[in-house]
């Protein structure tokens, strides 16, 4: 197994390291630039060939939302369509507009308190990238801070695949006749034999290696969210296809229904629900394929179910990560800034109502206890 300081040692030439930055041109300390509301920034602009090897953002805003009203879009090689489009948080690792810790290889939110957003994956082109960022929020980001550091390269070999990303939104409906049944609490479960009906994570055509998602889940009951299995459909195979999973925190590296923080390189839960019942509320996992990506020549749809069965109501928010050979499959529009928002948040009182009408259907007896059966 190659070190990753391996090649540090090595002397290389005809490559120039460079950076874009917000530094303050009159040679002053007002090292930041401003994006108006509905104004579209262009963050970098580079010329012919080299590798995007780091990029740090940090801003301020009155708009608590910035994190998911913001778009980050990313463009190699004179392409029209970006290769990299998501909300600005959820690309870093930070879900539902909130601002937190996450560390990762290559991606983290660093201190203070999440505030310093950074990218390690590498970012190859052969003539030209561009990064804008369009602010979609009412409000103007009063101060924008960034990095782009990169390599400059004279050629870039035609092996090198382009980095993508891109986000995506749903919130599943449980499809099963028998209603949300997990675990079998409510009624017997069905099987699932397609995937459907399943989460998209992504659908490429093209060739090239996925190589990470983050995942985030708003859950609005307390039954475990993670049943549903991970699914890979590898240049066109039929289900169950090349790679098919056993549950969503087995493909996340855990087990056992977590619910704690937990974080390696390479995955990890970066947010659980703050208000303990059972997995009800805000969960953010990540899985980063840096050892094991998924190698495909002609496409791949990656999905994965929403409850075994895809039987849960929940709000998925993800971006996937991969690298492939251009050109790439257009993305969907992304959903308007209206769209993107969060699912109100479950809290006791609404239990409290759950109980209420329970009671109302066991005859409002005064010493129901909550474990009682029809």
């Amino acid at each position: 197994m190659t070190s990753l300081l391996a090649g540090i040692c090595q002397i290389r030439s005809n490559i120039k390291t460079k950076r874009v930055s917000s530094y303050d041109r009159s040679g002053g300390n007002a090292d930041w630039i401003e994006i108006k509301a509905g104004e579209t920034a262009e963050l970098a602009l580079i010329p012919r060939a080299g590798i995007i090897k780091h990029i740090w953002i940090t801003l301020m805003t009155p708009d608590p939302m910035i994190r998911r009203n913001a778009v980050i879009r990313m463009y190699w090689d004179q392409e029209q369509a970006p290769s990299v489009e998501a909300p600005l948080g959820d690309f870093f690792g930070q879900g539902w507009g909130e601002e937190y810790n996450f560390v990762s290889l290559p991606l983290a939110a660093a201190p203070s308190a999440g505030k310093a957003l950074n990218c390690y994956f590498p970012m190859p082109f052969g003539d030209g990238a561009r990064i804008t960022l369009e602010n979609q929020s009412e409000h103007a980001i009063e101060r924008f801070y960034y990095y782009v550091d990169y390599e400059e390269h004279l050629t870039m070999p035609e092996t090198m695949g382009r980095f993508h990303a891109w986000w995506n939104k749903e919130l599943t409906e449980s499809h099963p006749e028998e209603g949300e049944t997990e675990w079998g609490i409510v009624g017997p479960q069905g099987s699932n034999r397609s995937d459907a009906n399943n989460y998209l994570l992504a659908d490429i055509a093209g060739k090239g290696h996925f190589v990470g998602v983050n995942y985030y889940v708003d859950n609005p009951g307390p039954m475990w969210y993670g049943e549903g299995d991970d699914m890979w459909i590898v240049d066109g195979e039929p289900w169950p296809g090349s790679l098919h999973g056993t549950g969503t925190e087995d493909f996340f590296n855990s087990s056992w229904c977590p619910n704690e923080i937990y974080l390696h390189p390479y995955f990890g839960y970066a947010r659980i629900p703050q208000h303990k019942l059972g997995w009800m509320g805000r969960t953010h996992c990540c899985r980063f394929m840096m050892e094991d990506p998924v190698y495909f020549d002609k496409s791949l749809r990656a999905s994965i179910e929403h409850g075994h069965d895809n039987a849960l109501t929940l709000d998925i928010c993800t971006v996937s990560y991969w690298y492939q050979m251009e050109p790439h499959k257009v993305f969907p529009p992304l959903p308007a800034k209206e769209s993107r928002g969060n699912m109100p948040e479950i809290n006791h009182t609404d239990v409290h109502r759950w109980r209420h009408e329970w009671r109302k259907a066991l005859g409002s007896g005064k010493t129901l206890w909550g474990h009682e059966r029809e």
